[in-house]
């Protein structure tokens, strides 16, 4: 997986300062939880999953989730899963070949399967066979564990781990959805028994994600889309509990943005959430425009909250989505090196930064520049004068 893969080297020389890093299975955990991005969910039914997969990835998508959960009807559940086994052994077939004649194969993001129970998980793994080691894991939806069902999905990955003997563990990233994770009254005792759980399996599991979808149906809600998902009190409350609970910097997980529900024009009752000026300066009013009308003004105001709050990546449901979450998670070139001026200084005092618009304060704020400089080795730096919109326009051409 590589950030930026599909620009030219003149285009990633002119826009970085420090160029993506690739990011692997092998990769150490924090890092590619970091790189996930704007995570992809595919439906399994949806037709000729292989080439959609393969077009995604050329497009600048590093992460897929295959759904056999929600995203797919339940009279449709056996043809998804039969859909999803197919196109991971073609896959994995196609990639064979090419290793064989000495072609460099396909890039392929990193994928995982989103099944609807621990019974699934297993039935799936094991139909994979030697496939299953083109998957980074399995998203683990409506994760509690005060019924015990947390813990049979993770038992059901380490038995498929054990049978399968991949060349590197099958991870798990589990969704916080569930009603007892969501009402106030069991929310800190659920949470904590997944904290528990997950202390108790943390070689497995890779990240943390947020189901805000299934969190507002518990009181019949849905976000308009002149709103974030921190307008939405109950959800924002769950959100704040989530990070509070699983991401700590002393022993949390990094945890993902929610989705963003819409992707194309509908009527607006509230004003642009998206500043002309940034777009004046680069001669991008067009790419605003294009941006206002596919509702991602919106997109682009909830994700800034995210970072924010603590969050990393987010959920998407439309390839339209993808470079943006990805333009805003690149590192400035300003916080590059208030990052690196924090770690150098162990001694701990504050100090101006070097464009001497903001403190520096080497202690407290160290977790903070660990957290940049992880991302930065993702998603890469932006010289000192490429902008958002930058990044974002050479992503949309």
């Amino acid at each position: 997986m590589l950030h930026y893969s599909f620009l030219t080297e003149s285009s990633r020389t002119r826009l970085f300062h420090r160029a993506p890093q690739e990011i692997g299975p092998a990769s150490d955990r924090e890092t590619l939880a970091t790189g996930l991005g704007a995570t992809l969910y595919t439906p399994g039914s949806r037709p000729e999953l292989t080439q959609t997969i393969l077009k995604r990835a050329r497009a600048g998508c590093t992460s897929n989730v295959l759904c056999l959960e929600d995203s797919v009807a339940d009279a449709d559940v056996e043809r998804a899963e039969a859909s999803v086994i197919a196109t991971l052994m073609e896959l994995e077939q196609a990639r064979a070949l090419a290793q064989a004649s000495g072609a460099v194969p396909d890039r392929l993001p990193l994928l995982f399967v989103r099944p609807r129970s621990p019974e699934q998980l297993l039935d799936v793994g094991r139909r994979l066979g030697r496939a299953a080691g083109l998957l980074t894991g399995f998203v683990l939806p409506k994760f509690e564990n005060a019924s015990g069902r947390g813990e049979q999905f993770l038992a059901a990955l380490e038995r498929l781990n054990t049978e399968l003997a991949p060349q590197t563990p099958l991870l798990a990233m589990p969704i916080i959805e569930h009603a007892v994770t969501t009402h106030r009254e069991t929310r800190a005792e659920a949470l904590l028994g997944v904290r528990d759980l997950l202390r108790a399996h943390r070689g497995l599991v890779l990240s943390v994600r947020l189901g805000a979808t299934d969190i507002a149906s518990a009181y019949g809600l849905r976000r308009s889309r002149d709103l974030t998902i921190y307008d939405v009190a109950v959800v924002a409350e769950v959100i704040a509990d989530v990070v509070s609970i699983l991401g700590r910097t002393d022993e949390g997980w990094t945890i993902s943005g929610t989705v963003w529900e819409h992707y194309s024009n509908t009527e607006r009752i509230l004003r642009p959430l998206l500043r002309a000026t940034p777009f004046d300066e680069s001669n991008s009013t067009v790419l605003r425009e294009q941006l206002l009308g596919a509702n991602l003004d919106g997109l682009i105001r909830e994700i800034e909250l995210d970072l924010a709050n603590g969050l990393l990546g987010k959920t998407v449901i439309h390839p339209a989505h993808i470079p943006v979450v990805h333009a805003l998670h690149v590192v400035s070139h300003e916080e590059y090196h208030d990052a690196l001026d924090i770690m150098a200084s162990e001694g701990g005092g504050a100090t101006a930064s070097r464009s001497g618009n903001r403190m520096n304060e080497s202690k407290p704020h160290r977790a903070w520049a660990r957290r940049t400089l992880r991302r930065a080795d993702a998603y890469g730096v932006a010289r000192p004068e490429v902008t958002f919109v930058d990044l974002l326009e050479a992503s949309m051409k």
